[in-house]
């Protein structure tokens, strides 16, 4: 007789109510999780994770209505009252946010909030909430936790505060714990830590966990079984093996086919990334999926001759950027930093959070000016020139950032955001400018009707499309991508970089393509530098830096990437 599941989800309806009535996020949804077991809940944004994590502990705004049974050992908490609903949370099921920053109290220190788990749930004095505070503090392996536990928030990287978080979410010993998006805005080998930690914590606590993710090599790392949402119902579950090795459903074979994670080696010379595409029937409203794969390039675009002759487009040397620290010390964000880029080239640079990549970018385009070093630009020093003579550059060197939301007007509809550019660099012609902005926005894929709406009105992956609109609308040279990936699902993903690959050949475009993301800069780049506390401290090829990886921050950078679909397959 098998055993009674922990968690046992039936019939689950969410509606939220809507400008125009009920709108319903979760349809008939079905799921089991065993004591012990690692359960992911996969899926794209909207598809109904996140709000089916937050049912399960009725933590819904007020305005949600649930229907259907979640049993919990037995119990059904949607009959709870809410006095002992309180006691099933934090006590016997937790949760972690994806953004710790945003879930902790930046007010308290990380002990106080700890503690106050403890003494609401099991009762200590305060003396003992403390000692076991910084138990758990040391058991997610949060350095010199006796000093670290009187810390607020902020003192505390993005990886110390989610083992924080974590810490709360263990302090009551809970027998099952949800986790969000857990380590979305982590580094790589910061996310393998987190990971490796949970799994451990559910192994010694016994503890079923609820993983959900977008990230389908985590999935097939760490979960024993795998369910598949789409539009808010579950198409898909099974082991994570039986999952990986032969998907039943279009849609997750299209999930698999468009994700560059799992070891991987595919280069965008050698094939485009497969899309999904979702087809809807009118008339009984059934979904169909479709994974297409894009036409491969039969001509590329042949480069003009450059001012500089044969030389690099870029050629960075020497470069140093420093900044005053409160402590009357002096922050080397970028450190003697050396590189060329050459026409047609997209040179990718990785590092994990706070290496100076981002500090570098800024300093190319002079956001931030040099302290010391040379950037030349086909063979002017752009480092040393003042304000007013840099205007004519700055139209060759422009830059899509990671959030396009934040650095989109929001009052501005998207012609007006792409005319000001126009306007600024000397485009007098109002003809000339509306043609300039017809034609970009139907080069990146956007509507017809694009240019009259505000940023508000579009998807993530349709926003990252204005801002690679707004850097080409100038015809550039050189176009530096700081994360433009990294805050898509996997299916938007792929079209963006199948997008980029073929605007830069299209344009004769150069990149510089920053990411922590190993996995899509072995896709997109040519080159790879490989970037430590400010210092470049290895590059190659992609292939190169893959294969025979020489620096051991390098080989550390790459055994945390996740690579277990394609053992999972074998």
């Amino acid at each position: 007789m098998a055993h009674q599941p922990l968690l046992d989800v039936r019939g689950l309806d969410v509606f939220f109510e809507g400008s125009a009535g009920p709108v319903q996020a979760v349809r008939g949804l079905d799921l089991t999780l065993q004591r012990g077991e690692t359960l992911a809940l996969v899926g794209e944004s909207g598809c109904g994770k996140s709000t089916t994590a937050l049912a399960l502990l009725r933590l819904l705004a007020p305005g949600a209505t649930l229907r259907g049974e979640i049993r919990f050992d037995g119990r059904d908490l949607l009959a709870l009252p809410p006095a002992q609903l309180r006691e099933v949370r934090g006590r016997e099921i937790a949760m972690i946010f994806q953004e710790p920053m945003t879930s902790l109290n930046p007010v308290h220190t990380i002990g106080a909030q700890i503690e106050e788990t403890l003494r609401r749930h099991q009762r200590l004095p305060a003396a003992a909430a403390r000692r076991r505070a910084i138990e758990l503090l040391d058991l997610v392996r949060i350095p010199e936790p006796q000093r670290r536990i009187d810390d607020h928030p902020h003192h505390l990287s993005g990886g110390q505060r989610q083992r924080v978080m974590i810490a709360m979410a263990v302090a009551c010993n809970p027998r099952l714990l949800v986790a969000d998006e857990p380590t979305t805005a982590l580094d790589a080998t910061i996310q393998a830590q987190i990971l490796e930690l949970l799994d451990g914590l559910r192994r010694e606590l016994d503890m079923a966990l609820l993983l959900i993710t977008h990230d389908l090599g985590l999935v097939a790392q760490w979960a024993d079984r795998v369910a598949v949402m789409y539009g808010g119902e579950k198409v898909e579950e099974a082991s994570a093996s039986k999952l990986f090795a032969a998907p039943a459903h279009p849609y997750t074979r299209g999930l698999l086919g468009a994700s560059l994670h799992g070891g991987s080696a595919l280069h965008h010379a050698d094939a485009r990334l497969p899309e999904i595409q979702a087809r809807v029937d009118p008339a009984s409203g059934a979904r169909d999926f479709v994974l297409h794969l894009p036409e491969p390039r039969t001509t590329v675009r042949t480069l003009p001759p450059r001012p500089g002759g044969g030389g690099p487009l870029l050629s960075v040397q020497r470069l140093r950027t420093r900044y005053a620290r409160r402590d009357g010390g002096v922050l080397h964000a970028v450190d003697d930093v050396s590189f060329d880029i050459r026409a047609g080239e997209t040179l990718g640079l990785v590092g994990e959070s706070g290496c100076g990549k981002s500090t570098l970018s800024r300093t190319l385009l002079r956001l931030v000016n040099p302290s010391e070093g040379r950037i030349l630009l086909d063979g002017t020093d752009i480092a040393r020139l003042p304000e007013k003579a840099l205007k004519p550059w700055r139209r060759r060197v422009q830059m899509v950032f990671q959030d396009p939301y934040a650095s989109l007007n929001p009052r501005r509809s998207v012609f007006d955001i792409l005319d000001s550019v126009l306007k600024v660099h000397g485009v007098d012609s109002q003809g000339e400018r509306r043609r300039s902005i017809g034609a970009i926005l139907e080069r990146v894929g956007l509507p017809a009707d694009a240019a009259q709406r505000f940023p508000n009105e579009f998807s993530g992956g349709q926003r990252q499309r204005i801002g690679i609109a707004r850097a080409l609308v100038l015809k550039p040279s050189l176009v530096v991508l700081d994360e433009p990936v990294s805050a898509l699902d996997v299916s938007v993903q792929a079209q963006i970089l199948n997008l980029l690959v073929e605007l830069k050949e299209d344009f004769g475009l150069s990149y510089l393509f920053i990411s922590h993301d190993l996995s899509v800069v072995r896709y997109i780049a040519d080159r790879v530098m490989v970037m430590r506390e400010g210092r470049i401290v290895e590059t190659g090829s992609h292939r190169e830096i893959w294969d025979r990886p020489q620096h051991p921050y390098t080989r550390s950078l790459i055994a945390a990437v996740p690579g277990a679909l394609e053992r999972a397959a074998a």
